[in-house]
């Protein structure tokens, strides 16, 4: 059990970011154990060939049998803005002792591939990371962004709406708050309590973790937590058309209608439903001119959501 104590300051001071970096490190979780992570199968599938050429030594040196990651693979981000290069770049500076202590922590030594100069076995993982960013995640990664911002913007809403409380007690069922602490219950043996002491508190989401994970030391405070709608990321989904309502809107534009209960980008609804961008982005003008959907800007995605008249429109006579 992990144990996270917050003051009353530290409650104001609760943020949410997103790293590439952690992706790429806990991705190796779902290619090495692709069972565990039945909703990635699309992802390692599609990517397998990519994956041939890559450095296996050092990828291999880079998690362990209880898929357990070097802490150095999850830096803590500082924004939902944080680029893969800069995170790259401070890995290359990391310290000796900081790389040697966080492999050891998950093999127990400092795997022979790894040994030797620190330096260049930086620059090597980095090099390996490169490479697998190019083949297995740069073509994906606007879909696999789209998602992770919704959630953000998803727990936002439910802080607005029912309080901080609610929206960590919701992350997920291994994470409870309740008193100024904030509990995970991790696979890892032992009890460990970190005040926050100011450092503020980082929720993360993740595409690669099946409940909420955490620093194997004693890092920056942070939580990493599954990321909502996954299940929509590799496969179309079908949203049955809402009565009535297909008649007058028409089945594409309905669907839309009916999917945008919580917020989702034009790039994320056309991979959730299986159509083009350009496509889904025509029927979304029609229909936030119609009042049935607002939009707001998030970073760099433009974010929709069903309005109150297009949930009552949905809701009402002609919805059955």
């Amino acid at each position: 059990m992990l144990r996270y104590l917050l003051t009353e300051g530290d409650v104001a001071d609760v943020r949410f970011g997103l790293s590439p970096l952690c992706e790429l490190g806990l991705s190796l979780r779902a290619v090495r154990d692709p069972a565990r992570y039945p909703l990635q199968l699309g992802w390692v599938r599609r990517t397998q060939a990519a994956r041939a050429d890559l450095d296996a030594a050092v990828l291999d040196a880079l998690i362990d049998d209880r898929l357990w990651t070097p802490d150095f693979l999850n830096p803590r981000p500082s924004s939902p803005m944080t680029r893969l290069e800069d995170e790259f770049a401070a890995l290359l500076e990391l310290p000796a002792e900081a790389f040697h202590a966080d492999l050891v922590a998950v093999h127990g030594r400092v795997p022979d591939v790894l040994a030797g100069p620190v330096r260049p076995a930086l620059r090597r993982v980095v090099a390996v990371l490169a490479d697998l960013w190019e083949a297995s995640f740069e073509p994906y990664w606007p879909r696999m962004r789209t998602v992770l911002e919704a959630d953000i913007v998803h727990r936002g809403r439910q802080v607005a709406q029912s309080g901080l409380a609610s929206m960590l007690n919701a992350l997920s069922p291994t994470v409870e708050y309740a008193g100024g602490e904030v509990r995970v219950r991790l696979r890892a043996p032992g009890d460990r309590t970190r005040p926050i002491g100011g450092e503020g508190l980082m929720l993360v989401p993740t595409l690669f973790t099946r409940n909420a994970s955490a620093p194997v030391g004693d890092g920056p405070p942070m939580v990493l937590y599954p990321a909502r709608g996954q299940g929509g990321l590799w496969e179309a989904e079908r949203v049955p058309p809402p009565g009535a309502v297909a008649a007058v809107l028409g089945e594409v534009r309905a669907g839309l209608l009916a999917a945008l209960g919580d917020p989702a980008s034009s790039t994320e609804l056309a991979v959730r439903l299986g159509v083009t961008t350009s496509a889904v982005n025509q029927h979304l003008r029609v229909l936030r001119a119609a009042g049935l959907l607002t939009s707001t800007r998030y970073g760099r995605s433009v974010l929709y959501l069903r309005s109150d008249l297009g949930s009552a429109f949905l809701a009402g006579p002609a919805g059955g």
